[in-house]
């Protein structure tokens, strides 16, 4: 019983440190246009968590903001990416807003 505790905490600490990111920053090597933009985004609001989109062409970025407490699996992050034909080099999850990112980047 010990051990299916401990199993249960980790696995519950876990979900809460996910669910507890705003957003969802991607690098993401192949986009070379506006219409590479707009079909990533596309892709990335095709997702229930999904809150907001914001793609950067010049820093290979793309950022997706989430719901209240939902996530999106980086293993489903990478097969939208590479399933439209572009190739993910991170992610990292941050409590900056969409707004915060593109000022950042512009």
């Amino acid at each position: 019983m010990k051990i299916f505790k401990t199993v249960v905490f980790v696995a519950l600490a876990g979900v809460s440190s996910l669910a507890s990111a705003k957003t969802i920053e991607m690098d993401v090597n192949g986009l070379v246009c506006a219409f590479c933009a707009q079909g990533i985004s596309k892709s990335m609001k095709a997702f229930p968590a999904t809150d907001g989109v914001f793609v950067s062409l010049e820093h290979r970025l793309v950022a997706v903001h989430l719901k209240d407490g939902k996530d999106i699996a980086d293993a489903a992050l990478g097969k939208a990416i590479t399933d439209a034909g572009y190739t993910l080099v991170a992610i990292r999850r941050t409590d900056a807003a969409l707004g915060d990112i593109k000022a950042r980047v512009a």
